[in-house]
């Protein structure tokens, strides 16, 4: 295998912290993420979007994007490195808007026939009352452009909807109320052409919020993650073409529910993971056999312009 410096990754920014509501956990990624390129010898250096700017950019060689939310997982820093023609991880602009975007990936995912929950989008003037009966309770509200669970809610009274939306409405204008799947939470990594092992999320409290994400220590992580070995594969598969038709490249992650009966629902695109010692990659990486250093540097070897 070639060793680092015979790769060439040149002088590499870790783009991390940024402003969106996501700073806290990118610092910690993009630590991690540092951390792992030293002491793999290569010359790579923190940047915080928040406090440099953009063009200062321009004296490396190539970046490992560890940004989560607007500014840095929508598109807006993948397009000005393009400007600047800076390969870059993870995907490209479209796939990176799209994924950010719960509403507009669904709309995607149904044209291409990806079973995804029922949904709805909901503002200031539906008729709330009606998309409970819809949907059914309990539901669950989201942000659309928001990530590590921030504004949502679990509606499970008749009449909560509203409040619900108010919240969720704080951190997006575009707020979605969708169909409730209880069987069980899952991840699927994706590195490349591969999908990772699929890990099962239980978490401790009702679901897996930002607590259960980044704070509290009884949230459990199944890899294996009790499904037949088929079944795996065929999720595997499918979660690969799921994010395709996002149009996703280099790395990520595809969240789906499993039903009572058995049924996987695709949930959602996450085009720019999260690198800390809670997150699910990182985790898989490992099951699959691969140390969380070998998995950022090759995270690295996939940077791309455009």
């Amino acid at each position: 295998m070639a060793s680092v410096n015979q790769i060439g990754f040149g002088k590499v920014a870790v783009l991390f912290g940024g402003k969106s509501g996501e700073r806290e956990v990118s610092l910690k990624s993009g630590a991690a993420v540092l951390a792992a390129l030293h002491r793999q010898g290569v010359d790579a250096h923190a940047f915080d979007p928040a406090e440099k700017p953009l063009h200062d950019l321009e004296s490396f060689d190539r970046v490992f994007i560890a940004l989560h939310g607007r500014y840095g997982e929508d598109g807006t820093i993948q397009g000005a490195l393009e400007l600047m023609n800076i390969p870059y991880t993870g995907s490209g602009v479209m796939a990176s808007s799209v994924g950010m975007d719960k509403w507009r990936t669904k709309l995607l995912w149904r044209s291409a026939n990806v079973i995804t929950p029922d949904f709805a989008l909901i503002n200031a003037n539906t008729d709330f009352a009606a998309i409970e009966q819809q949907l059914g309770l309990p539901l669950f509200v989201k942000p659309a452009n928001e990530g590590s669970s921030i504004g949502i809610s679990k509606v499970k009274k008749a009449g909560d909807l509203k409040a619900a939306y108010e919240l969720a409405a704080k951190s997006d204008p575009l707020v979605i109320a969708e169909q409730f799947v209880g069987g069980g939470e899952y991840t699927v990594g994706i590195l490349g052409d591969q999908a990772l092992p699929i890990i099962r999320i239980v978490p401790a409290n009702e679901f897996y919020d930002y607590d259960a994400k980044y704070l509290r220590d009884d949230t459990q992580y199944l890899c294996p993650c009790g499904l037949s070995a088929e079944k795996e594969a065929q999720i595997q598969a499918e979660a690969l073409e799921a994010f395709r038709v996002v149009g996703g490249q280099g790395w990520g992650r595809v969240d789906f529910l499993m039903d009572e009966y058995g049924k996987h629902y695709f949930l959602e695109v996450n085009t720019s993971p999260g690198m800390t010692d809670h997150s699910l990659v990182p985790m898989a990486a490992k099951a699959a056999g691969m140390s969380f250093d070998a998995l950022v540097v090759h995270i690295l070897e996939l940077a791309h312009v455009g």
